[in-house]
């Protein structure tokens, strides 16, 4: 990569440090704000679905339009702040969002009015639009590549990821308050007759408010990075790829984000159901567990993943991730052996041995799936020249984004057969990402 290392040397110095941290910090609020939009919507989806009295096949498919849209979208939007600068890409895409998430809250109310079909035509062209908007992720990491030093990058890359933990732990308890009988009757008796208040359309609505909130932030104490900006030649869709996988820096860290998100993905997806089968958790309980994984999420990304890599190379703390999630997906697959019974002689009935292994489960997979993603973001940084971040990180996102994609429809189908299969073949993934990454 010397030849991409003297390409940039006639370019801006970075910011000075000085102003780096509250730069960083804007640009984590933001993406906290507006992934705290998303995770709004996250307990409301499937019952929003079944509304429409529809196959709940089409839960899995509206979930992954998200993923879908931001797949395509990431790399354009990626690159476009390369051209025109990250502050008016994160302000469009976090507008965009707002009224995306207004029109799916609409949706219920166009079905009623013009038939069902009609209604997830705009349910589903809601969700497509959102997730054309969350592409600009890859704007906020190019960003925080431009105002910060290597030697910080790797940390403060993981406080994004710290904003994403905090967006996932708070947006679906919001959207579960907000669609209690409570707060729809609540929110009857103040908003005005014309605006629909259902338990689908008020997270929805809040979902847009948070979104329109961090567009106000954006626009009130954003300022672009000082950096040169290029005019890329136009390129093709499968041609924005093309290049980053011809790279051979690149190449790898693009096919890693594939392979994890695509592993990690389908755990998600049907990791609830495995908890309501092997061990008889509801949904409050699960949900429980998932925000044990989130809290821990933040801590990991946002303090000690920065912490492991000023003490040890990137390249060293993204392999003890993959290690970290490949142990946590084995565990997973066997938990159920660990039994259901209390191991607490004369204790709480609810420490089980199931438990304990869940528990376990969950910190090493959110040490091993935080490592991975800001590891791998910190590498393809060093690998991008300085006036291509935005395309490089819009070219990962976009493979993770497909791996999301692909990844839950697959996971169901095996679930189908063998409940535990999923987490054995997300296990079995990560061992090419382990050989990609052993240069």
């Amino acid at each position: 990569m010397a030849s991409s290392q003297a390409a940039t040397s006639g370019q801006a110095e970075p910011v000075p440090a000085s102003g780096t941290r509250r730069r960083v910090a804007v640009v984590v609020g933001i993406v906290f704000i507006d992934l705290l939009g998303f995770g709004i919507i996250i307990p409301i989806l499937p019952f929003y679905v079944r509304s429409f009295g529809v196959s709940d096949v089409f839960i899995g498919l509206l979930a992954a339009s998200y993923s879908l849209a931001q797949f395509v979208a990431a790399p354009v939007l990626g690159r476009i702040s390369d051209e025109r600068g990250r502050r008016p890409v994160l302000m469009l895409s976090v507008g965009v969002s707002g009224i995306a998430w207004v029109v799916f809250g609409f949706a219920s109310e166009i079905g009623a009015a013009m038939g069902v079909t009609f209604g997830l035509v705009v349910l589903f062209s809601a969700r497509l639009l959102a997730g054309a908007a969350g592409g600009n992720i890859a704007a906020a990491q190019a960003y925080i590549a431009d105002v910060t030093s290597p030697a910080d990058r790797t940390g403060a890359l993981g406080l994004v990821g710290a904003a994403f933990g905090l967006g996932f732990v708070f947006g679906p308890a919001i959207g579960g308050l907000l669609a209690s009988d409570t707060a729809v009757s609540t929110a009857r008796t103040v908003l005005p007759g014309f605006v629909p208040v259902t338990p689908f359309s008020l997270p929805s609505f809040a979902a847009a408010g948070f979104s329109f909130l961090a567009l106000g932030t954006a626009a009130a104490v954003l300022k672009e990075p000082n950096r040169t900006r290029i005019r890329a030649r136009r390129v093709s869709f499968v041609g924005q790829f093309r290049t980053p996988l011809a790279d051979a820096t690149l190449r790898p860290l693009v096919v890693a984000f594939f392979l994890t998100s695509l592993a990690f993905a389908g755990v998600t997806v049907m990791f609830v159901p495995f908890m309501a089968d092997a061990f008889g958790y509801d949904a409050t309980e699960a949900a429980m567990f998932l925000a044990y994984i989130g809290a821990l999420g933040i801590v990991n990304q946002g303090v000690l993943i920065g912490w492991l890599s000023r003490r040890f190379s990137v390249r060293h703390v993204v392999r003890g991730g993959v290690t970290s999630l490949f142990l946590a997906l084995v565990l997973l697959a066997v938990s159920p052996l660990a039994g259901t019974d209390s191991i607490a002689a004369g204790g709480p009935g609810w420490v089980t041995g199931g438990l304990v292994v869940l528990l376990a489960f969950g910190a090493l997979a959110s040490f091993g799936n935080g490592a991975i993603t800001v590891g791998l973001a910190a590498l393809v940084s060093r690998g991008a020249t300085d006036d291509t971040q935005g395309a490089a990180f819009g070219v990962t996102q976009g493979a993770g984004s497909l791996g999301r994609t692909v990844g839950p429809p697959l996971a169901a189908a095996a679930y189908v057969v063998v409940d535990w299969s999923p987490f054995v073949a997300g296990a079995l993934l990560l061992v090419p990402v382990a050989v990609l990454l052993r240069r």
